[in-house]
């Protein structure tokens, strides 16, 4: 099986059937009993909402573990709803995870998913498979670019042969456009939102360039800092496209620096095919035109971004020819 472990959300990927498995990366966890009250939808309903004796909370930040034993219970139930709840399958995985990760970290996600039921587990960078589930030529020695925003990094390659050839991940995406829109209505409003009001407001309003001359706005609710009583605003798009602009040149720039140490003939090659980006931070309105409009380089955003990390991880295990992709093996039994 292959896993997308996401900051955000978990993707699973069964050899033979695809995609059968698609939750937030969210689990609930009893304070008294320490043990797993709801994952997926059901925790992240509770996000902000949750009674007293119960945590609802994100096992990974920044893409990497930030919760040993919530993600350990996370992965666990996730496999067994994806293989309907069967004791017996212990299965090869193969995981997406960032770039940029240290030793330490990457052996967090074997052990995790080791004492989650594999019996193999294999790494493989979120870049290349990203770029493997966009249906990218990664076999070809010619140079492709993708750009994979994801919930906590954004992954930024050069890919040729099956290898990267130069890289950078930064730990900014999808959450940190979140909290800034969060941040800036709390400045700016004097109002208190939560995490999924914030996120609502992001798939709404978001924007990274003025892509049409319709100005969209948005009611939000929220608790008044100054009276301590909710309150009613209005948002615009404007508004919240100028508070996204940091984190938005953030991830351009590294865009730019990428290309600047790229080699000249795979420079050559990636203004003939263009940028390709992947990840739910693709889907921002009009970010695909703001890289352009900065790189001078046509930019795509592939078919399926929110799946091309977990179709890739599936793709490499259907096909043997992708062997050499992997950043880490495991076998464990």
């Amino acid at each position: 099986m292959g896993i997308d472990l996401g900051t955000a959300n978990t993707l699973v990927y069964i050899s033979g059937k695809g995609i059968v498995l698609e939750e937030p990366s969210v689990i609930a966890i009893d304070r008294k009993t320490e043990t797993p009250r709801a994952f997926g939808k059901e925790a992240k309903l509770l996000l902000g909402r949750a009674p007293e004796n119960i945590e609802a909370l994100r096992p990974l930040k920044d893409g990497v573990i930030a919760d040993f034993d919530a993600t350990e219970a996370m992965i666990h139930e996730f496999v067994k709803r994806a293989f309907e709840g069967n004791p017996l399958v212990h299965p090869r995985m193969v995981i997406g995870i960032p770039s940029g990760v240290t030793k330490l970290e990457r052996r967090a996600v074997i052990e995790a998913a080791s004492n989650a039921g594999a019996r193999e587990v294999d790494l493989i960078e979120e870049p290349l498979a990203a770029a493997i589930g966009a249906g990218l030529p990664i076999t070809e020695p010619t140079g492709n670019m993708i750009v994979d925003i994801g919930g906590g990094t954004t992954e930024v390659a050069v890919i040729s042969s099956q290898g990267k050839v130069i890289s950078e991940s930064i730990r900014i995406a999808g959450d940190e456009l979140t909290e800034a829109i969060a941040n800036h209505i709390k400045k700016q409003h004097k109002l208190a939102i939560g995490e999924n009001t914030a996120e609502n407001i992001k798939f709404t309003l978001g924007s990274a360039y003025p892509v049409d001359q319709n100005e969209r706005t948005l009611e939000v609710r929220g608790l008044h800092l100054l009276s301590g009583l909710p309150r009613t605003i209005e948002v615009s798009e404007t508004e919240i496209r100028e508070c996204l602009q940091e984190s938005v040149r953030n991830i351009i720039d590294t865009i730019k620096r990428t290309l600047e140490q790229t080699p000249p003939d795979l420079a050559a090659d990636i203004i003939d095919r263009g940028i390709m980006l992947a990840g739910g931070g693709a889907m921002l309105r009009g970010l695909d035109v703001a890289i352009s409009h900065e790189t001078g380089i046509v930019t795509h955003i592939a078919a399926e971004p929110l799946k091309c990390v977990v179709l890739g991880t599936g793709r490499v295990l259907e096909d043997k020819t992708l062997d050499r992709v992997f950043s880490d093996r495991s076998t464990l039994y």
